[in-house]
Parts: C-alpha cells; structure tokens; sequence
C-alpha cells in the first residue's frame, strides 16, 4: 500500500488540494450568505413586496444567495462527475499501465500474490475517494440545513440535489474504484482503458440515476391532484377511462389533430396522476444505493476472477 501511495503521490496531492479548495469555497459563500442574509429583516424589506426604496437592498440580499446556491449545485455536478473520474483513474494510471509496462511482474517476483497487489492497489484510491465524498457530503448538508432560504434550488428529486444529500453519491465512487478495476484489467492499455472506464461508468449513472430512478419505488397514484403537495416529483399522468385503460399523456401526444381522451375525456374517464411525494426520498435514496454497491461486488469479484485468469 505505501508503494502505491508513493507511486500515485502527485494524483493524491492534487486531489488533496482540490478538497480543500472546494471546502474552503463553499465555507465562504456559506458565511458569506448567512452574512447577508442575517442583516436582511433588520432592514425592513421583504423579497415578496416590491418596494423602490428596498430594490438595492433586495438584489443584493438575493444575489448573495444566487451565488451560494450555484457554489451547491457546482458541488452536486462535481459529484455527478467524480465516479467517472475515479473509475478513469483506477483503470488507467493505477492497474492498465503496470500491466501495459510490465512492472507489475517485479512485485509478483518479490513474493507478493496477485491477489494482494490488486488489493494494495485498490485501497489507496478506494480509501481517499471515500474519505473525500464524505467530507464534500456532510460540508453539503451542513450548507443546505444550516444555510439562507432557498429561492432558487431545485426540488428534492433533482438529479444534481439528491446526489448531495444521501449515501447514493458515495456507492457511485465506490462502483467506480471497482469498475475501473475490472476495465484495467481486461483493457490493459492505459489511455482506451480510462476511456472505457469513464464511458462505462457515465452510462450507468445515466441508466440507473437518471432513467430507472423513478421506478426503483412504488409510485403512489392520485385522481385529485388538488390533494398533492407542490413539491411531488410527477412520473406519469393521462387519463384512465371507464374500462380501467391507463391513458398517458405521451400516448396522447400521438393522437396529432385528432381530439385526445386527455382534452376530451370520456364518460367515466378521470385524470391520473403517479407521483413520488417527498417522503419517497430515502426509500429511492437507499434502494438505488443499494443496488449501486451489488453491481460494484460483482465489479469487485469480476476484477480478481480476472486477474487469476492473467496469472494462470
């Protein structure tokens, strides 16, 4: 482990500086807000009531947390982007160019087994990625809980919010430590193996966290929305008619010219509406982190299945 470390010093380093960086800037615009937005009722105004007098005081008061909230959601597409990296890093420089090099045959000849080499070397990444995306997703939610009102974020189903608050930001780094692995492995060319690696693994944060998302709980589905709360996340809508025929919206949009059911609904037909309301947040959180972590096992298996078939 410490020869990885030594070997891959200046990749830590940067890494360490770019953390640290990061905390720091969002500290400030943290402070920076609260600041502001502390001062704010002292000076009479209200963000809801126009007032000339108030104008400058108000523009600055929201600019502040303009700022602030775009510093968070740099932070949610950093950690968007992070698996890809991490999953470039350990397929290229850390397991593709020892075996393109040839390197790895002197640690194999110092008594070393395989199987520890490819665990020493996956440690090290492993390790700091963990410690990093904890550190970035407790400063976010300490921001977040701690911080001004929020008149521009997003809703809690955002992709770029929900990454910020829950575990699944942290499951998608480790998938992408072992998913790298196995890529490095069967790749074994430095450069295709982190191209590989970073198309792999953008695909299956697009699959899974942006596509199945929804349909990793049940939704619950509502004929009043007039009931629903302004901050459901809407999956599907359409009618259901008389018979029990779900009706989407989408299907109606095929309908071109011709009168839909969903303008025109017919006798007995109601409109519908599949919805995740805000309470489906950690059920979708833990179920997608939980199947993120079993692919990242399989990733893990799969890597030293195949490096006992490199060593035979």
């Amino acid at each position: 482990m410490w020869v990885a470390t030594r070997l891959h010093r200046r990749a830590l380093w940067a890494g360490a500086g770019f953390l640290v960086l990061a905390v720091a800037a969002l500290l400030y615009q943290r402070l920076h807000a609260a600041s502001v937005a502390d001062a704010f009722p002292a000076t009479g105004c209200s963000v809801d009531i126009r007032s000339i007098r108030c104008e400058d005081t108000v523009r600055t008061y929201l600019d502040a947390e303009l700022v602030f909230q775009r510093w968070l959601t740099y932070l949610r597409m950093f950690l968007l982007v992070l698996p890809g990296v991490v999953g470039a890093f350990v397929a290229g420089p850390v397991i593709a160019r020892e075996l393109e090099s040839g390197t790895y045959k002197l640690a194999w000849s110092q008594s070393v087994t395989p199987t520890r080499w490819l665990a020493a070397k996956l440690a090290v990444p492993l390790a700091c990625t963990v410690a990093g995306v904890s550190v970035l997703l407790g400063l976010h939610r300490w921001a977040v809980e701690t911080g001004p009102d929020d008149h521009f974020g997003d809703f809690w189903y955002s992709s770029y919010r929900d990454l910020g608050i829950g575990p699944t930001a942290l499951a998608y780094a480790v998938l992408g430590v072992a998913l790298g692995a196995v890529i490095g492995l069967l790749v074994r060319r430095t450069v295709v193996a982190m191209s590989a690696a970073a198309l792999a693994m953008g695909t299956v944060v697009l699959v899974l966290h942006e596509w199945l998302r929804p349909s990793l709980w049940p939704v619950l589905t509502d004929t009043t929305p007039i009931r629903r709360a302004a901050d459901d996340w809407v999956v599907q809508e359409g009618v259901i008619t008389a018979a029990g025929e779900r009706i989407t919206r989408e299907e109606c949009f095929g309908y071109g010219w011709r009168v839909s059911p969903c303008e025109e609904r017919p006798e007995g037909a109601v409109n519908f509406v599949d919805y995740h309301p805000a309470s489906h947040l950690w059920p979708l959180q833990l179920v997608e982190t939980g199947i993120v972590l079993a692919v990242a096992a399989v990733a893990a298996f799969a890597a030293f299945r195949v490096l006992r078939r490199l060593h035979a």
